[in-house]
């Protein structure tokens, strides 16, 4: 390899010299073959063959041309022929010598700053090139992020809905005994006014009138049994919210029955403070059902051990600032300590021995998605305080 440049080297070196003396020896046949005729071209051709060498062999080579031009411009040109010079044809020869130089010193500094531009051009040009592939890449693989991150979003998202349908669905379980007795009633009044019908109709004389009547009564039992299925199924089913204006009140009617059967195994008297006046909330009342039943299912659990006053779950509603509702869930149970208190509503923290820890913080999840808020207050030894504040749909429609 090393030879390999030394040869470039030397053939480069070669080009270089012999393009002066080619470009000289060119000039000075032109210049003595067309003396007879334009009396002296030497002034035109060797100063051509300098800036010719300058051009293509750079500055040292335009310098030997410079010298030899001199030495045959001296020789052939300026009598007498030979070696010599006269004073009378010095300040011409001399000229003719700045001239020259002055000529391979332009030329060379134009070639180097051209040289000089090329590359700093070529070097722009790969720079960009290389910027423009970093950039290609880090575009490239900001998108696949982008990608990637909306599709753990998607996924997130998928896995929260499903971990909100398991916990309505523990939720329910919790609260069995609740469903078989709200269902149980509607079933034996549909069952005791089938009888009645019966025998009004057995009588000698069928009593049309009052058989309509447990006719009635039966379907109307039957209706309520088969609502409250259907209530209950909808809060397990997998299907996506639908929002729409509702009022609140209702809601937790229906959720107190629900937790009637649980709240009186444990000995909790449920009592609620309902605004009549309440404006409709625009959401999803079976994510609303399922945030009011874990708070007070909760708050049932929290007085299990309480022996020394009343166990009383209060549940009420106002509206708050003129367009807020207000729903608060409060207990007289053991209360919740400041270390817990900070930690309430994290995901798998729970202060239930038989709790999961996801009931409260799904519940906030479902609250924010309302554009609401949900938040604790509790005095240790007197109880807690559940509270979350919606606004109301006139107040989104404003």
């Amino acid at each position: 390899m090393e030879l390999a440049r030394t040869s470039r080297r030397k053939l480069s070196a070669i080009l270089r010299y012999g393009s002066a003396v080619g470009f000289v020896a060119a000039a000075l046949c032109l210049s003595l073959a067309l003396r007879a005729s334009f009396g002296n071209p030497a002034w035109f051709f060797f100063p051509a063959a300098v800036i010719a060498t300058t051009w293509i062999g750079g500055r040292v080579a335009g310098g030997v041309a410079v010298l030899l031009s001199t030495l045959a411009v001296q020789y052939y040109f300026i009598p007498p022929v030979g070696f010599r010079i006269n004073e009378h044809d010095l300040p011409y020869f001399l000229v003719f010598i700045v001239c020259e130089v002055l000529a391979n010193w332009i030329i060379s500094w134009r070639k180097e700053a051209e040289d000089a531009i090329r590359e700093a051009r070529d070097l722009l040009e790969v720079r960009v090139a290389e910027r423009t592939a970093e950039l290609k890449d880090a575009n490239e693989a900001l998108r696949n992020q982008m990608d990637e991150q909306r599709r753990t979003q998607e996924a997130l998202q998928l896995a929260r809905s499903e971990l909100a349908r398991v916990v309505r669905i523990t939720t329910i379980g919790e609260t069995t005994a609740s469903i078989a007795h709200e269902v149980n009633q509607p079933l034996a009044a549909v069952v005791a006014n089938a009888d009645a019908c019966v025998a009004w109709l057995s009588l000698n004389e069928p009593n049309l009138a009052e058989a309509r009547a447990a006719a009635d009564r039966a379907v109307q039992g039957a209706t309520r049994a088969s609502e409250v299925i259907a209530r209950i199924r909808s809060m397990i089913n997998k299907k996506p919210p639908e929002r729409a204006p509702i009022q609140l009140n209702p809601v937790i009617e229906e959720t107190c029955i629900l937790a009637a059967s649980q709240a009186e195994k444990n000995s909790v008297a449920i009592f609620t403070e309902l605004d009549p006046n309440l404006p409709c909330v625009t959401a999803d009342r079976i994510q609303l059902q399922q945030v009011l039943l874990n708070l007070v299912i909760n708050g049932i659990d929290a007085m299990a051990g309480v022996t020394d006053r009343p166990r009383e779950l209060r549940i009420r509603t106002r509206v708050q600032d003129s367009h807020d509702v207000l729903v608060s869930v409060e207990d007289t149970g053991i209360g919740v300590n400041a270390e817990s208190m900070s930690r309430l509503f994290e995901p798998f923290f729970t202060t239930r021995a038989q709790g999961v820890g996801m009931g409260l913080p799904i519940s906030r999840s479902i609250i924010e998605a309302h554009g609401g808020r949900l938040w604790a207050e509790s005095i240790l030894g007197r109880g807690s305080i559940f509270q979350f504040v919606l606004q109301s749909s006139e107040a989104g429609q404003g």
